[in-house]
């Protein structure tokens, strides 16, 4: 009999030791067999009563202190041999989060953030796993809204290439992006400038919110469905 297990990876941008802005992630470190000792993603087995969305946020909660606003299935894991105790199928999740949010997040001993593009050798199959998470994000970059998970309800253009810099590992011509986005239609300007700054302050945009972050399509009422069921009880 398999059994099932939810895990996430968590990417966040902060700068490393030379100030150069790149993607990092939290790690836990496994207290039991199999793999004691070793880092691994955040995760644990899904319980009866409860859904993957569910279980997912709560082994987050429990494990790094985290409440990610963006969190999105990735891919189901499920070879035979990815656990020496038997077979393990992983549904893997993967969350976007900004630095300010990673301030609550939990840091010691068992908890631990690595540079995304160098991490130590993880147990199971979660090199692979963070692997694939990469490459996904970083083609969604060239035609998604993703970037708005590591950013505020406002930001300015420079704001927004440091994220698209962060995540694709290479520089970015101002001219060419500020074209690239303008072409996009994604972002539009609120007529607000940031203040308390010395020369002419830099316009801040916004994302169009008439486009959902993640286009799940007939999904979305899966989700929808679930918010309605919540209002619904709060005003009874």
């Amino acid at each position: 009999m398999r059994t099932l297990a939810v895990s996430t990876v968590i990417f966040t941008l902060r700068p490393d030791d030379s100030g150069v802005m790149k993607l990092w992630l939290p790690v836990v470190k496994r207290i039991r067999a199999p793999f004691e000792g070793m880092w691994a993603l955040p995760g644990g087995p899904l319980r009866e009563d409860e859904d993957l969305i569910g279980a997912c946020s709560r082994t987050l909660l429990e494990t790094t202190g985290l409440e990610p606003r963006y969190l999105e299935q990735l891919y189901a894991f499920g070879a035979l041999d990815r656990s020496p105790e038997g077979s393990v199928v992983s549904i893997v999740y993967w969350a976007l989060v900004g630095q300010a949010e990673t301030v609550s997040a939990f840091e010691g001993e068992n908890v631990h953030w690595f540079a995304a593009d160098d991490l130590p050798q993880l147990a199971f199959d979660h090199n692979l796993i963070v692997e694939y998470a990469l490459w996904r994000l970083r083609n969604k970059m060239e035609y998604s809204r993703i970037a708005h998970g590591f950013l505020g309800d406002t930001f300015t253009l420079a704001q927004l290439r440091e994220v698209y810099e962060g995540v694709l590992g290479r520089a970015l011509d101002p001219g060419n992006f500020r074209r690239m986005i303008d072409a996009s239609g994604s972002v539009v300007a609120t007529g607000h400038r940031v203040a308390g700054t010395s020369h002419r302050p830099p316009q801040l945009y916004k994302y169009d919110t008439s486009i959902d972050l993640t286009d799940q399509g007939p999904l979305s009422a899966l989700g929808k469905s679930a918010e309605t069921k919540k209002k619904l009880e709060k005003t009874r």
